[in-house]
């Protein structure tokens, strides 16, 4: 009912009362009784008046809830990169810039190591020693050939040459782990294909080993939406679920699917990480967009009445008018849930079967405040 027609069925419904005042019982004063009895007040109506009212029989429904929850574009786990120094020493140049398309393989920094010199020359040494071993064994085995060497001898150049080889291999991991270049100076490369996302260092600035990431990387074409969730939701969402996201900022729909959860809901928030998949991808789409995310929670039995149904009293209590057997109406406090499409939930205060006023509510209720 719009404004103007509560008006006219107001302004109807008192002149009707006055005329008929000897055919029906007048409504009764709720005002009186708030104060002995505030969940037991009741008002009733003669027929004549009861024309202006609805009222419908409460039943249980089931249906899938759509949860609408704030979320945010993200990179995959596995398409993010955390690129830091491999030896201690100093950046001596940045060779990219935030934004940059980069190849794996392509050459990121430059850093001067100390480090890295020492590591470079053990490995020279222990090649070259490797080679001389290598000399030695060849030599006494061709001699123990000819008969004019000793198999001690052959059997000693062979532990020097083992012992050799074991040290040139720990130089040659340990040359591997600084990456490539030259003497000092060490060339920091992309593990992977990418999009710089930041650079945290500069020239000059001071690096070592299992310090802060010096670059991020991130491939922008393996993107994910992440949802916060009330953990009191939680287990209404399952994996596989559909949901639509809308990102706001490009002013696009896409469809996506639940694909796993964060097992650790945030102390402060009490919400915790849900992971989608998108069904395709949207052009201008990047890590960090805001989203919003409408999700089709798990269905479940629950008590749904028009939203014309409840009223406010008080700024914060919701009542309903329940139709009792002698055809009077009983005021009752509820607990409300989620509103959606014209329809709220009642979470506590009705029962499957008992008769509400549906429309007209505020006809027996001069004090509420307005609908819901």
């Amino acid at each position: 009912m719009n404004r103007t027609g509560f008006l006219i069925a107001l302004t109807g419904l008192s002149v009707l009362a006055a005329g008929c005042k000897k055919e029906s019982a007048p409504v009764t004063s709720l005002a009186s009784e708030s104060s002995r009895d505030s969940g037991a007040r009741s008002a009733q109506l003669g027929d004549v008046q009861k024309q202006y009212l609805s009222v419908e029989a409460v039943t249980v429904s089931w249906g899938a809830d759509l949860l609408a929850l704030p979320g945010r574009v993200t990179f995959r786990p596995q398409a993010q990169s955390a690129v830091g120094a491999t030896t201690a020493g100093r950046v001596v140049a940045v060779l990219v810039q935030p934004g940059q398309v980069v190849k794996a393989g392509a050459e990121l920094l430059a850093i001067e190591s100390a480090d890295a010199g020492a590591a470079r020359a053990a490995l020279d040494q222990a090649a070259t020693r490797l080679g001389s071993a290598e000399s030695v064994f060849r030599r006494q085995v061709e001699m123990v050939e000819k008969g004019v060497g000793l198999e001690l001898e052959r059997q000693e150049a062979e532990a020097r040459l083992k012992e050799a080889r074991a040290e040139y291999e720990r130089a040659q991991n340990a040359a591997d782990l600084i990456g490539s270049g030259q003497g000092i100076r060490v060339t920091v490369r992309a593990p992977a294909d990418g999009v710089v996302i930041a650079i945290r260092t500069a020239v000059g600035a001071g690096v070592a080993p299992g310090g802060e990431a010096l670059l991020e990387l991130g491939d922008p074409t393996r993107l994910q939406v992440v949802a916060q969730v009330p953990e009191s939701d939680l287990r209404r969402v399952a994996v596989g679920e559909g949901a639509e996201v809308e990102l706001p900022g490009l002013g696009a729909r896409v469809t996506a699917r639940v694909e796993t959860f964060n097992p650790r809901v945030d102390p402060e928030t009490r919400r915790a990480q849900v992971y989608l998949s998108l069904a395709k991808r949207i052009d201008g789409m990047r890590a960090g967009m805001l989203a919003q995310v409408t999700l089709r929670a798990v269905a479940r039995p629950g008590i749904w009445v028009p939203v014309s149904t409840v009223l406010i009293k008080d700024g914060k209590r919701r009542v309903v008018y329940v139709e009792r057997s002698d055809g009077s109406f009983e005021a009752r406090e509820v607990q409300i849930g989620q509103n959606r499409d014209g329809q709220v939930a009642i979470l506590q205060g009705l029962a499957a079967g008992e008769r509400v006023v549906v429309r007209g509510a505020l006809l027996l209720d001069a004090q509420a405040e307005q609908l819901l």
